[in-house]
């Protein structure tokens, strides 16, 4: 096994090679997307390990985070192509100015160096965070959770390849061999190696990173993500949102676990939800748990405070009834993670409150929570949903894995 702390040092000599060209980068993306299809066989023979071991202790839906298969394989190559399609960050001047004295100062852009991503049972996650970090000029450590581990490391096997085949040093991408406490630990405190640590998973592993971390540390994932369904609503439409935001893929961090209806329309709307979810056809059932007044219009689980609080990753979804838009804020106010937040009406002057005063990374009308994807925003893919204001909020893509520095040019100028 290799050593974590050798395993920095390795990233960040690579860091520190002369910058690549966009065409060299872009060449060797291409290189690893194709490496990927290409060893399709022993990624899928890796996956079916993880997935055998994690069906003992882990969820169904967790094990769909956790499966691959052909499509998603090709997916991955695909988001690889589409960030090797993208404006290449680094060096671009952000702003200029022009000093009275003939200087020029140029705000440019520039990358970490060594980016550390600590994630969990999601093997896309692997070629996501390896190709927005190579191709944003940064070397990346990746330390994946031991349930995705003979995955991760199929596919950073494949990825080698690709870099291997363009005479590209293999360690800008790297594996954390040590799948304990220790080794995220030991990326937490890496102090002059780690030049950017990612956290990329539950509330646990966000909290552990946030709290311990002694690099600088982005928070990303958690979402309690609501919708809120306002009196002026096109109920079939809020009807098609909700279920597409709930039950399309629920072990998601932008899957919505709240729904608040207003009150003018509980009547009407909460048994035709009911219907939607507890429909004998369906495949999978959504768990409605609703407050004390919910349950007068529908027969559900009653709901805790503490399920307004959590993110189920799950077929769960709390129900709420409120007097308005201002107490549907108010209640994000009090328990969002930040996430993605939605209201589904034809107000204009509704939808313009809720989206001035909800204080959310991403915040939407009319549409479902499940957009917030890197994919999705035009990003190719995504190293994480930050969650916080400094830096980078919301998907982050390559222009948030750059910081910047100024260059200066002048011709003899003194002060």
């Amino acid at each position: 096994m290799v050593a974590t702390a050798d395993l920095l040092k390795r990233a960040k000599k690579a860091s520190l090679n002369a910058p690549l060209s966009t065409e060299i980068k872009n060449k060797a993306l291409e290189c690893m997307a194709k490496a990927l299809v290409e060893n399709t066989d022993a990624i899928l023979a890796a996956n079916s390990t993880d997935v055998e071991r994690a069906s003992e202790t882990v969820s169904q839906v967790m094990i769909d985070r956790l499966r691959l298969d052909s499509d998603r394989i090709k997916a991955m190559a695909n988001g690889i192509l589409e960030v090797a399609a993208l404006p290449d960050p680094v060096g671009s001047v952000l702003s200029s100015t022009a000093h009275k004295n003939g200087i020029v100062i140029e705000k440019t852009a520039v990358p970490f160096g060594v980016v550390a991503i600590i994630y969990e049972s999601r093997p896309n996650v692997t070629s996501d965070a390896a190709a927005l970090a190579f191709k944003s000029g940064n070397a990346c450590v990746l330390r994946s959770g031991k349930e995705a581990y003979s995955s991760a490391e199929a596919i950073v096997k494949a990825l080698k390849s690709g870099l291997r085949e363009c005479g590209i040093d293999e360690d800008y991408i790297n594996l954390v061999e040590d799948t304990t406490r220790n080794s995220a630990n030991e990326l937490m405190t890496a102090v002059g190696l780690v030049d950017l640590l990612i956290p990329r998973g539950g509330k646990g592993l966000i909290k552990a990173c946030t709290e311990n971390a002694k690099v600088p540390c982005i928070e990303t994932g958690t979402g309690i993500c609501h919708i809120y369904v306002d009196k002026s609503a096109d109920i079939d439409m809020a009807l098609d949102i909700i279920e597409n935001a709930k039950a399309s893929r629920p072990s998601v961090c932008n899957a919505a676990e709240v729904c608040l209806v207003h009150r003018d329309i509980a009547d009407r709307f909460l048994p035709r939800l009911y219907e939607r979810f507890y429909d004998t056809a369906r495949t999978n059932t959504v768990e409605l748990r609703g407050d004390s007044e919910v349950l007068r219009y529908i027969d559900v689980t009653p709901a805790t405070a503490e399920d307004f609080d959590t993110e189920f990753l799950d077929y769960i979804m709390a129900l709420g009834i409120v007097d308005g838009v201002e107490q549907a804020v108010e209640h994000i106010t009090k328990h969002s993670t930040h996430h993605s937040e939605s209201i589904i009406t034809a107000s204009k002057e509704a939808a313009e409150y809720f989206t001035s005063m909800v204080d959310s990374a991403a915040v939407y009308v009319n549409a479902s929570t499940r957009f917030t994807d890197g994919g999705e925003f035009g990003l190719g893919c995504e190293m994480g949903i930050s969650t916080q204001k400094l830096h980078a909020r919301g998907p982050m893509g390559l222009c948030e894995l750059n910081t910047y520095k100024y260059i200066i040019k002048g011709n003899g100028q003194i002060r």
